[in-house]
């Protein structure tokens, strides 16, 4: 058996369609939505990931504001113009591209970001949001993971999930989404011992490790689906994930693609959520007795 392939790039692209659509109509009411990106410093990769997003949002035709700061800018200078996207009604999504310089607190700058205006979903308000069901912006990786399980249509519920990794970027938000959609999850990390013990009991198999070729085919259940989040650089300069793709394809049902997989799919959940906060933000000013900040996140269909 070989698996099938799930085709992150071609989803991507049908769902930025539909955003050309909403963009389009939010235009029309006289609001074009905006997201600003902050980064710190001069990382080549963190260069990168910005100008995908910044590309990303004119193809959908989001306004994006790029602000770059120094290295060494203060923390309290990242802050201050936190406070200023904050207020400023343009900017309906603010990102800070991680990592930051060992010199600023993470915490401290993401804590900072309105909770109406917190995209990437890494707000405490929005972390305990999926604890409880309810979360306005989901972190947009896990979201996207969501979607690609979705195309294969498979119902999770009752299903053996294993998510190798536990960060707070991707391991534990992706936990929390599939509990809630009845899969039974178990999260391994840096400290579980015999990692294939668990992973060759998952229906359903999510690995965000950042260590290439960690899965093998020998820890894979014939018949799984393997989601392989890890982008890893190797010497030679060829993109791998962390799962040895050409020998766990050939026992698994369903695989992801590195590159190709997961990977634009977190760009295109991030202008998900830059969208439904435009659209939120629109509805306030038609109506100024409107709320929905108690709604559910409502997913876009993966057609």
């Amino acid at each position: 058996m070989t698996a099938r392939i799930i085709d992150g790039k071609a989803l991507s692209k049908r769902l930025r369609e539909g955003f050309k659509q909403r963009v389009g109509k939010l235009v029309e009411q006289g609001l074009q939505p905006g997201l600003a990106v902050i980064l710190v410093g001069d990382n080549p990769a963190s260069r990168v990931y910005v100008g995908n997003k910044v590309k990303a949002c004119e193809e959908c035709g989001v306004r994006s504001f790029h602000i770059a700061l120094p290295d060494d800018a203060a923390e309290a200078e990242v802050l201050a113009t936190i406070a200023r996207l904050n207020a400023d009604p343009a900017v309906h999504g603010i990102l800070i591209q991680l990592p930051l310089p060992p010199h600023i607190d993470n915490r401290n700058v993401l804590e900072a970001i309105s909770v109406h205006k917190d995209v990437d979903g890494f707000h405490l308000y929005n972390v305990g949001g999926l604890v409880v069901g309810n979360t306005i912006f989901p972190p947009c990786t896990p979201y996207g993971v969501q979607l690609l399980l979705d195309t294969t249509g498979t119902d999770v519920a009752g299903k053996n999930v294993v998510v190798v990794g536990a960060s707070n970027i991707v391991g534990k938000p992706m936990a929390l989404m599939l509990l809630q959609r009845e899969a039974t999850v178990t999260i391994c990390h840096a400290k579980t011992r015999d990692l294939a013990q668990h992973t060759i009991l998952a229906d359903i198999l999510i690995v965000a490790a950042g260590k290439p070729g960690l899965i093998v085919s020998q820890m894979v259940k014939q018949g799984a689906i393997v989601i392989d989040v890890g982008i890893n650089r190797l010497p030679d300069g060829k993109i791998v994930g962390d799962v040895d793709f050409e020998g766990v394809k050939e026992k698994a049902s369903w695989i992801t693609p590195v590159p190709g997989g997961v990977g634009p799919m977190t760009v295109t959940m991030l202008i998900e959520n830059t969208l439904r906060s435009a659209e939120r933000a629109l509805r306030l000013r038609q109506a100024d007795d409107y709320q929905d900040w108690e709604a559910p996140v409502v997913h876009p269909a993966p057609h």
